[in-house]
């Protein structure tokens, strides 16, 4: 993968890590209304909200990754120590397994319901040719929502990696996905 000059990334990659992380975010809490929903209809109701977005996040994944691919990143700031550098990149790779996994997951087992996924009446992406196995569908689930959790723990793990080198080493590496501040190179 090439490297690109410079300490930050760029405006488009910047978008859509805050893209990203608004969906993720906002997938969580509506699987949660939904889950505590009063009736079962009201829950898949707001689930196709759920299924909408993780669509969406599976393509700005992959706009991420052709960017990534074309444009580069920026090389690792110099002065954070290995253990640093390595729980970063592990971190970074298990987020995008998981959004990619994911939706995939979530697409796989609506499928083993037989239903489509509708994008807000705006397209509907077609089940997959799988037997019908609702109980399989309901495991996939199961596993989905674990992913999720891991997803949210690795959440706060990156937050709070950004917190240790934003108020604690001030070496400016929050910058680095901010269109404003100073990153150190």
């Amino acid at each position: 993968m090439a490297i690109s000059e410079g300490t930050k990334y760029s405006p488009a990659v910047m978008a859509l890590h805050w893209l990203i992380f608004a969906g993720v975010i906002a997938n969580w809490r509506i699987a949660e209304a939904a889950e505590h929903a009063a009736t079962q209809a009201e829950g898949s109701a707001i689930m196709g909200n759920h299924f909408a977005i993780g669509v969406l996040l599976f393509v700005a994944v992959v706009v991420r990754f052709a960017l990534r691919a074309t444009r580069g990143i920026p090389a690792p700031q110099s002065g954070h120590a290995g253990w640093e550098r390595t729980l970063a990149k592990a971190v970074h790779y298990i987020f995008y397994a998981l959004l990619l996994i994911m939706p995939l997951a979530g697409w796989f087992a609506m499928s083993k319901y037989g239903a489509p996924i509708n994008v807000w009446g705006l397209f509907a992406l077609p089940p997959l040719p799988v037997a019908a196995d609702p109980e399989g569908a309901k495991a996939i689930f199961e596993q989905h929502a674990t992913a999720g959790k891991a997803m949210l723990i690795l959440i706060v793990v990156h937050v709070l990696g950004t917190l240790k080198h934003t108020v604690l080493d001030k070496d400016g590496n929050l910058f680095r996905m901010l269109p404003f501040g100073t990153a150190k190179p």
